[in-house]
């Protein structure tokens, strides 16, 4: 239950079956490229200090917003310019969304992962043409798939040659504009062979909460962080923003850059408690 990730210096990341927690983490979407190499280089330095494997999240474009005029990026083509650059000044390995068939193969020439958002997470086609490019495959759980069903997505991955696929929680939905996370999805999903990864920062969203975007609750991103590590995961996805209320998407549900660092060290000593 090891996937192994590439980094531009030639060495390789493991995650799961007992490696360093991995952390996936950065701004929500790109803002740009001086902000994306603040967050890159500190969380880079914090992970190094930490023990920690660490690979750069932000997103080229998030497809996905509640209204048409809400920020979504740069885009493919700015956006990848943009992630190919912090892969190069530090070394760092980087991730973003894939939304479509057509953006598989240019976003797998700059990207270490490809990342499966949860809207999309039953789309055959898109887990069919990323499995393709033997990049591992981070597939994020649909707030409207129970934690079993997620097998078919990790069959769908395998029987097109993807065998390097980690598997995300990120809440389901409870109702209108809230959303739930439910522990045992953790070590179900486990049992399908693959790596886990907690999403504690989606699964605080209000989903279109705020009317005519999402809302979030960041004052449980600890909590539930705390409780995702002792249940039993392999790493964790966080939004991470230098000031959330000021970022251009997903503020409400990020977690400030200055309070990653003390959170981390929280995780690890419960790591550390329940993995003796």
């Amino acid at each position: 239950m090891t996937v192994s990730v590439a980094t531009p210096g030639g060495d390789t990341i493991q995650v799961g079956d007992g490696n360093p927690l991995l952390l996936i983490a950065g701004p929500c979407a790109l803002e740009s490229h001086e902000l994306a190499l603040r967050v890159a280089g500190e969380m880079q330095e914090i992970c190094a200090r930490l023990g920690i494997s660490y690979v750069f999240k932000a997103s080229y474009d998030k497809a996905n917003r509640t209204s048409l005029d809400s920020y979504r990026g740069p885009g493919l083509d700015e956006g990848l310019n943009i992630l190919s650059k912090i892969r190069s000044e530090l070394q760092v390995p980087v991730i973003s969304d894939v939304h479509d068939v057509s953006q598989v193969a240019q976003a797998a020439e700059v990207l270490d992962i490809l990342q499966i958002p949860a809207f999309l997470c039953r789309q055959t086609d898109l887990l069919v043409a990323a499995a393709k490019t033997d990049k591992p495959v981070n597939l994020k759980k649909g707030q409207f798939v129970s934690p079993w069903d997620m097998e078919n997505g990790v069959n769908k991955l395998r029987g097109a040659g993807g065998m390097k696929t980690m598997l995300v929680e990120r809440g389901a939905s409870f109702g209108y504009n809230n959303l739930v996370v439910d522990m045992r999805s953790l070590p179900i999903m486990r049992g399908f062979g693959c790596p886990v990864i907690f999403d504690a920062t989606h699964s605080v969203q209000l989903p279109g909460g705020a009317g005519g975007s999402s809302g979030g609750q960041r004052e449980f991103i600890a909590p539930l962080a705390r409780a995702a590590v002792a249940a039993g995961i392999d790493g964790l996805f966080m939004e991470v923003h230098p000031d959330p209320d000021k970022a251009l998407c997903d503020g409400p549900n990020s977690i400030p850059l200055d309070a990653i660092e003390a959170l981390l060290k929280q995780l690890l000593r419960i790591q550390e408690a329940v993995n003796p």
